[in-house]
């Protein structure tokens, strides 16, 4: 969100504070997916099941003292484009974050055929990467390694900000956002976890044909598996070696 000047009145703050913290009504609506922005107020929210995936650089620590400034924020705007990309191209997408090095999504699954096609963004994103390491090696720059997490769940979706100052974000609160970010942060962590690190729930809504490209990873209690799209990593074959 975009900044906008105002000088800080304590005053002002502390009662907006109490205000706040004694609404008694406030009408939290049972959903079975996301409402669009515009329902949201400073007074209400809305509970409802959707799918969020994370996707995040390992080691991304380490970078800054690999790469001077200007090489490190190529590969970061290469990456970020075009894993925001991927995650906003879904209908059902309802939100894209970025946050440092890692970007997450929020969609809309209110139908079983809802989960594959998320589960089809990941394969992509694993895709993505193949391509981007081998531009990376052109450049003569080491490949990089990311997790992906995808959990469903319910998600409680609220307006939060600073009221009257023009500055406001929906915030997703609930186990299906945090159980994402933790999967992906899983994702390529040691010799025997793959890329893409699915909930159980996610995994029991796929179809057949998804379920059986994916293996039950019982040191982290979830799904996971390398998988590709097709048709990228054809591409891939043909240009890239």
């Amino acid at each position: 969100m975009d900044s906008n000047f105002k000088p800080y009145d304590y005053e002002a703050s502390f009662k907006r504070l109490k205000d706040i913290l004694n609404q008694s009504e406030i009408n939290y609506e049972e959903s079975d997916s996301l409402p669009d922005r515009e329902k949201l107020t400073y007074s209400n929210g809305f509970y409802a099941y959707c799918s969020a995936l994370f996707i995040d650089i390992r080691g991304s620590s380490k970078l800054p003292s690999k790469y001077r400034r200007p090489t490190l924020a190529r590969l970061y705007r290469a990456y970020v484009s075009e894993v925001v990309a991927i995650l906003n191209s879904d209908p059902y997408c309802r939100e894209v974050n970025i946050v440092g090095d890692g970007a997450w999504a929020v969609y809309n699954t209110p139908r079983r055929s809802d989960i594959d096609d998320i589960f089809a963004i990941s394969y992509a994103l694993n895709s993505m990467i193949k391509v981007l390491n081998y531009e990376l090696k052109k450049k003569k720059l080491d490949p990089i390694e990311v997790g992906i997490g995808i959990s469903y769940g319910r998600a409680l979706m609220i307006k939060a900000g600073y009221s009257g100052s023009g500055i406001s974000d929906v915030v997703y609160m609930g186990d299906v956002v945090n159980h994402a970010a933790k999967l992906a942060a899983h994702g390529n962590e040691g010799y025997s976890d793959n890329t893409i690190m699915v909930s159980d729930v996610f995994y029991q809504n796929l179809k057949d044909e998804n379920k059986k490209l994916l293996s039950w990873n019982s040191n982290r209690g979830c799904w996971h598996g390398d998988v590709i799209r097709k048709d990228m990593e054809a591409w891939y074959q043909e240009n890239c070696k």
